[in-house]
């Protein structure tokens, strides 16, 4: 049996202190995850502990990617199977949607959607983002493009207990029903 590598794209909103959380879900449903954190995302992890790269990357067995290769250089992870947009972000859907790749997490998501590849999102975002007349519309073009969201009116999970604009969701996002949402293993 293959094993499916799945690239954990992960945005700067508080549940990316958890990522470890939907690395071990994925890891458990039989992924060999890559983590690809948004420039801010990175920020906060090398901000928040001293350390937690490396404890990422020991996780994963791969290197944690945040910024664009040179040419010159070498891919260093496998590529991908399938795409796991968590959290996510108004400001990266909206771009995602636009078609702008000017971070590297967007490129691959990006390109991603162009090609086909199962993409999931569990996005979390404040109330008043989720009521901007961008974010519908950039959940309905990636709909279109066969992006799976995971959505309910304010940018959680439908039946979530996660009140709008509460930052509580940190330890109450459920990676488990995202990592459960990617297609299945062949």
């Amino acid at each position: 049996m293959t094993t499916r590598v799945l690239y954990l794209v992960a945005c700067a909103a508080l549940p990316v202190r958890r990522v470890d959380t939907g690395i071990r879900a994925a890891q458990a449903g039989g992924w060999d995850v890559c983590l690809i954190l948004t420039p801010s995302a990175y920020r906060w992890a090398t901000e928040d502990a001293e350390g937690e790269i490396a404890r990422l990357e020991k996780l994963t067995g791969h290197p944690v990617r945040h910024q664009y290769k040179l040419p010159s250089q070498e891919d260093v992870l496998p590529p991908p199977d399938a795409l796991l947009v968590a959290p996510l972000t108004a400001n990266t859907l909206n771009k995602w949607a636009a078609g702008i790749s000017d971070t590297l997490a967007l490129g691959l998501v990006t390109e991603a959607t162009g090609l086909g590849l199962p993409i999931v999102a569990l996005p979390h975002w404040s109330e008043g983002q989720g009521r901007h007349p961008a974010t519908a519309r950039s959940v309905g073009a990636l709909r279109v493009a066969g992006v799976q969201i995971l959505l309910s009116e304010w940018g959680f999970l439908p039946g979530q207990r996660n009140a709008p604009g509460t930052e509580g969701g940190c330890d109450g996002y459920p990676w488990q029903a995202a990592v459960d949402a990617l297609p299945g293993k062949s």
